[in-house]
């Protein structure tokens, strides 16, 4: 499949690989410099949706730049351009809603590094499509590195084949806990209010159940969610049968809010979780944003997170089946 598209011009960024014969993120830019308004760029994604799709699924990230795009009332009609069903987001991060489908990605503090995960990646309906538009860029820090993560799935099976099989035959279990109201204090403040939109226990407990989540109340009016059992990796069509780093096992591992441990209650080991940690790391793809950068993540293939960063930082986001 050829890169060539006569819409766009294939660019270069800042800490781009080559991971198995594919550059990661492809950079798609103007084709000239009359180019580059948000007309053009609608109609040119509206005349290579199908083209555009199959890079994305190929290259696992899309970054598109130098189209001037401006605010959220834009980036969303690049969202629905590709037609797209919405997803709405839940999970424990703080976000507001901004425009449409728009929402502002994690507000919790700047501060704090937001660890590697696929999105929703432990609800039973997760994205496929991740979408992320640079409002204002920051001066220092606040990347969104992103991993391929076949790459993290066949360097844990050479290295802990016997721990990971273990893991698949047995399934995964995690728990997060969530106060009743928001904090916007903390990266995973998002109280369980919020996330299942009612004050009601009965209708929360609904909403979880439907979203493979067990629940159980605490004294502070809290609540503790337990999902239960998960494989750690996945296949999924049109991706070359690549094994995925499907979970989050490092992100939640010991925290003061979640656990991961093997569905049976047993621990995982800590030096496995560790090095899983370092070969996701060493498998990061680093860029810095620049205003406008629109970029598209395969939700299936990559997981993401955010580097800390001076403010002001503004990323906002959308999500889609």
């Amino acid at each position: 499949m050829e890169y060539t598209c006569k819409d766009f011009k294939v660019g270069k960024c800042e800490g781009e690989k080559i991971v198995d014969g594919e550059t990661l993120p492809l950079v798609l830019t103007p084709p000239d410099l009359n180019k580059k308004d948000m007309e053009t760029l609608l109609l040119s994604l509206e005349n290579n949706k199908e083209w555009f799709e199959k890079m994305l699924i190929k290259n696992s990230a899309v970054l598109i730049r130098g189209f001037n795009v401006e605010n959220a009332v834009e980036f969303n009609d690049i969202v629905e351009t590709f037609g797209w069903e919405d997803i709405r987001y839940v999970g424990p991060a703080p976000r507001t809603h901004i425009h449409k489908r728009i929402w502002t990605a994690n507000e919790g503090p700047l501060s704090e590094f937001i660890y590697y995960h696929h999105e929703m990646v432990l609800i039973k309906e997760y994205p496929k499509k991740l979408m992320l538009f640079c409002e204002i860029p920051p001066q220092e820090g606040g990347e969104t590195p992103f991993v391929p993560s076949f790459r993290v799935a066949e360097r844990m099976l050479e290295e802990f084949p016997e721990v990971v099989e273990e893991m698949e035959k047995k399934g995964l279990r995690y728990t997060f806990t969530a106060l009743s109201n928001d904090n916007t204090g903390s990266m995973r403040g998002r109280g369980w209010e919020d996330a299942f939109a009612t004050n009601d226990r009965a209708i929360a407990e609904e909403r979880a159940k439907a979203l493979g989540m067990d629940m159980e109340w605490l004294p502070n009016g809290g609540v503790k969610t337990i999902l239960c059992p998960h494989r750690p990796t996945q296949v999924f069509d049109g991706r070359k049968g690549r094994r995925m780093w499907f979970n989050t096992i490092v992100g939640m591992h010991g925290k003061e809010l979640s656990s991961a441990t093997m569905a049976d209650g047993s621990e995982i080991p800590e030096h496995v979780v560790k090095r899983c940690g370092e070969i996701i790391e060493e498998e990061s793809i680093q860029f810095k944003w620049q205003k406008g950068d629109v970029l598209f993540l395969d939700n299936l293939a990559t997981l993401h997170g955010r580097r800390p960063s001076s403010a002001p930082r503004r990323v906002l986001v959308a999500t889609c089946k």
